[in-house]
């Protein structure tokens, strides 16, 4: 008996920050035939003419055009906007225009594809004419280069749990204990806890530090304080701007 199984078509996706340009939007899209494009807008910015006229444009060259509002001067909110679309695509293509908006935008975008396996391109443009309210920055594509691929090491799945578990749980009056971390791993049956089966509780401490603490710490994702005997986690300013970057793990 011959089982028919329905093989999935990979889509081609493209990430794009919209600031004022147009063919370092579009050409790419074109010449690589995106089915997608996710186009990274901020409320803040003033939306030019032409934005509605590349829209139109795509459409009817047969490409899914969708708006994602987005801070393009956090670094961070891109990170975390590229970092949630690549992993919803991450068995198809996905690729991120890293030279069509602003440069926090620009950082964003290319430390996103650092941390998944989307691909980040730079286009370069033909000529640069102003003022950007009544025209593009840029006219043409000369070439719309690929970046090198250089892995960014980031949080584990157990990790972003813990960092949003500690967020989630801090207040005022009180901060989780080691204590804390060690039933939440167990009660949500994180993967450090599960996979090694500790047979104490000096056992599941030392896991905790070896595969959560200790490394959240080194990179400057919580700090300890010891109030009398116990020590209290607390999230850092990094620790939360890499839960924002990485929360699509929790997804996971």
């Amino acid at each position: 008996m011959v089982e028919n199984t329905e093989l999935r078509s990979v889509v081609e996706v493209h990430i794009a920050p919209l600031g004022y340009e147009y063919d370092r939007i579009k050409e790419p899209i074109l010449k690589y035939n995106a089915d997608k494009l996710y186009l990274l807008r901020d409320q803040h910015q003033g939306q030019a003419e032409y934005h509605e006229s590349l829209v139109e444009e795509l459409s009817e060259n047969g490409v899914s055009v969708q708006s994602c509002d987005v801070d393009l001067e956090d670094m961070y909110d891109v990170l975390g906007k590229v970092t949630t679309l690549a992993d919803r695509y991450r068995d198809d293509i996905v690729r991120v225009n890293v030279s069509s908006g602003p440069k926090l935008a620009t950082i964003g975008a290319a430390l996103a594809c650092m941390a998944t396996n989307a691909s980040g391109y730079h286009v370069h443009p033909t000529s640069r004419p102003h003022p950007i309210e009544e025209a593009p920055r840029t006219e043409g594509m000369e070439i719309a280069e690929q970046l090198p691929s250089y892995p960014l090491e980031t949080p584990t799945t157990d990790q972003v749990q813990i960092l949003e578990y500690i967020d989630s749980t801090r207040e005022t009056t009180h901060t989780p204990k080691k204590s804390d971390l060690i039933a939440f791993a167990e009660e949500n049956e994180l993967s450090f806890i599960t996979r090694s089966e500790p047979a104490n509780e000096k056992a599941k401490f030392a896991l905790l530090n070896n595969r959560i603490i200790d490394p959240l710490e080194a990179n400057g994702y919580i700090e300890i304080n010891a109030v009398g005997r116990t020590k209290q986690i607390l999230l850092t300013e990094t620790g939360r701007n890499a839960l924002r970057a990485f929360r699509h793990k929790l997804q996971q």
